[in-house]
């Protein structure tokens, strides 16, 4: 059987071998905070998986494989730009700002969103069954009629996501303004305050940190549905990569896609973990 292109390169008249791509996988990643001997522990694992041949390697493939297809998706190589005609940080760069501009759209809508829920009880009674259906409703479910309504390019896209992301962000701003302590509302009445006073000095403040935590829930929400967004012209998107790929039964690079959204989507928390401490410091103490 004629040998893959992840199980093996020449270089310099030699053969490197499996071993040594998994160092290089193991380097990286270690430098990137994670322990080596737990990387080595789980690539050795996943490398015996597929030298056993217990599944076709089309199906399982090796952590070379996966290794190689990451670099030639990442590289210029013979001509050829990365993977249809981008690199692989620009696939991701593409879906972040799909996701930070559907986000960002989806705080505008459900921070008001919420705050109305939490503090008018009539319009509660009719939006908050609203916010729930839409949170019910998995991305593929609307994802054919927003194509319908707004065609193949950028704004089903951008919907879906502001979709997906408003009823985290609604449903966490109601619950953490009602949870206003009774005190705090009372005090700023004695002292002359008005509804609005009442909303924007007292309510959304105490709200904010909740209302933060909402916001992270809700960029994990829109990521996770960044993929089933990007199934429809996609190209570039990491989404659509992983779709196009998976249509050719590519399933290293699938796995390389995979890995790049995991990676970045940790390096996302944690920034937004960073803005969450800055911009509310008092959370947490007493």
């Amino acid at each position: 059987m004629r040998a893959t292109e992840g199980d093996q390169l020449v270089q310099h008249g030699r053969v490197v071998g499996q071993h040594d791509k998994l160092g290089e996988i193991t380097q990286v990643l270690g430098e990137n905070g994670t322990p080596p001997y737990r990387v080595r522990f789980m690539l050795g694992c996943w490398q015996a998986v597929v030298s056993a041949q217990w599944w076709p390697r089309v199906l399982v493939p090796s952590p070379g494989d996966v290794w190689h297809q990451f670099v030639l998706a990442s590289t210029v190589h013979d001509g050829v730009r990365g993977y249809g005609g981008h690199l692989l940080v620009e696939h991701l760069g593409v879906s972040l700002g799909r996701i930070g501009t559907g986000s960002a759209y989806a705080v505008l809508a459900g921070v008001p969103l919420g705050l109305l829920i939490g503090t008018v009880r009539p319009l509660a009674v009719v939006l908050e069954p609203a916010v729930t259906f839409l949170r019910t409703l998995p991305p593929l479910a609307y994802l054919s009629l927003l194509v319908i309504w707004f065609g193949i390019d950028e704004a089903p896209k951008i919907w879906l996501l502001v979709i997906a992301a408003l009823p985290p962000i609604a449903a966490a701003t109601a619950a953490a303004v009602r949870t206003v302590p009774g005190q705090l509302v009372e005090a700023a009445r004695a002292l002359g305050s008005g509804p609005v006073a009442l909303l924007l000095a007292v309510r959304l403040p105490s709200a904010l940190p909740e209302i933060l935590t909402g916001v992270r829930i809700a960029v994990g929400v829109a990521y996770t549905s960044v993929v089933a967004a990007e199934t429809v012209n996609g190209v570039p998107g990491i989404g659509g990569m992983i779709r196009d790929a998976q249509r050719y039964n590519q399933t290293a690079l699938v796995i390389a896609g995979i890995l790049a959204i995991g990676l970045s989507g940790i390096v996302l928390d944690a920034l937004l973990r960073l803005v969450e401490r800055v911009a509310v410091p008092w959370r947490g103490r007493a």
